[in-house]
């Protein structure tokens, strides 16, 4: 008897996962790549644009396994950068507000901003930001990463390829 109603539960939990509605969301920062696997080292398969609409088919942590709403992409996107909320985008006079950058977003969830860097110029005004600037002026490839990583023999708990 224990066993039919063990077998029933597992059979209702099937039943339910297979009949739960599909969850959709938007992308909420200007640009997110979709990646291979669920890491920000994974290989970047296609790119998508603030206000992009998304059916979520798999969540590992904080990553999710997402397709385009019209079906033609399928990647890895970090949660961060994912809402719930449905988001319009209407034309008018002037450009539509968009929102913040995935680097933006990083930096005000360490409680850095505009306002913090001009307060710390001010304080520290023998600092040599120029030499700040040549560094924030780098850019990196994902391949390069890889490649770096890799000769390194770093990996990712996320899985990077």
């Amino acid at each position: 008897m224990k066993q039919i109603a063990i077998m029933m539960t597992l059979l209702l939990a099937m039943v339910a996962s297979a009949t739960a509605k599909p969850v959709s969301m938007s992308l909420q920062v200007r640009k997110g790549d979709l990646r291979s696997s669920p890491s920000f080292l994974g290989t970047i398969v296609g790119s998508a644009a603030y206000g992009d609409r998304f059916t979520v088919a798999e969540e590992r942590g904080a990553w999710r396994r997402v397709t385009a709403a019209e079906g033609a992409l399928t990647g890895w996107l970090h949660s961060s950068a994912l809402t719930k909320k449905k988001i319009k985008l209407k034309a008018g006079e002037a450009d539509a507000d968009v929102a913040a950058s995935s680097g933006e977003l990083a930096l005000a969830g360490k409680g850095f901003n505009a306002e913090v860097e001009e307060k710390f110029k001010e304080q520290n005004e023998d600092a040599n930001f120029a030499a700040v600037d040549l560094i924030e002026a780098i850019r990196i490839t994902t391949r390069q990463m890889q490649k770096f990583l890799k000769a390194g023999h770093v990996i990712s708990k996320g899985g990077a390829e």
